[in-house]
């Protein structure tokens, strides 16, 4: 990668697969950053750049990518596979590039003072992953058939989502007057088996149907 690649990159700005730091954060910070990339659909972390697209560079990369690295094996749990890569912007910085590979092992947590806290990435942010989000990535990758009965819950989502078009956990929650922990497995088993799909907002996450018009 040259300067001119790094030029390209942070042209496009900030977004779902894409952040810039000015240099290594704290890091519960950076592990937060990195585990909403693998938790999601990937991504670069790029260090040496300010929030506003300034390219500065970092003055030690070597040490900068050190405490990188010390970061994620502490905060990452399981690990975090990332490579990273130092381009010279002048003759005494760099930027350095961490790529994040979407993970095959989700969920990723980050242990931190606040706990274990899985993150996702969701357009320019790092945001908390929702319950139903969880769920969806532990059985991601499962061989095991999806098998469900068709009761009156499930006829409400789908009665739903006839007239609103969308539905969430809470929606769901309230309609059927069951738990959160029923709506969310309801949902998910109806998304894994492909009945609907799961989306991610700022907000909060909703499921639509597979043919609806909104996927």
């Amino acid at each position: 990668m040259t300067a001119l690649d790094i030029q390209q990159l942070v042209a496009r700005g900030e977004g779902p697969s894409l952040e810039f730091k000015r240099r290594t954060p704290e890091a519960s910070r950076l592990a937060k950053e990195v585990i909403a990339f693998a938790n999601t659909h990937g991504g670069k972390l790029i260090l040496g750049v300010d929030d506003d697209g300034t390219i500065l560079g970092v003055k030690d990369s070597e040490e900068e990518e050190f405490s990188l690295e010390r970061a994620l094996e502490k905060h990452c749990r399981p690990q975090v596979i990332w490579t990273s890569e130092r381009v010279p912007i002048t003759r005494k910085r760099d930027v350095i590039v961490l790529s994040v590979p979407r993970s095959k092992i989700k969920p990723h947590y980050l242990d931190g003072k606040n706990g274990s806290i899985v993150y996702v990435r969701v357009d320019d942010m790092s945001i908390e992953a929702t319950r139903e989000s969880v769920r969806l990535m532990r059985t991601e990758n499962s061989d095991e058939g999806v098998q469900f009965v068709f009761g009156k819950p499930e006829l409400n989502v789908m009665q739903y989502l006839e007239h609103c078009g969308r539905i969430s956990v809470e929606q769901l929650e309230r309609l059927a007057g069951i738990s959160e922990k029923e709506s969310v497995e309801i949902l998910v088993t109806l998304t894994r088996a492909r009945v609907l799909v799961h989306h991610r907002e700022a907000t909060g996450d909703y499921f639509t149907l597979t043919f609806s018009g909104e996927n």
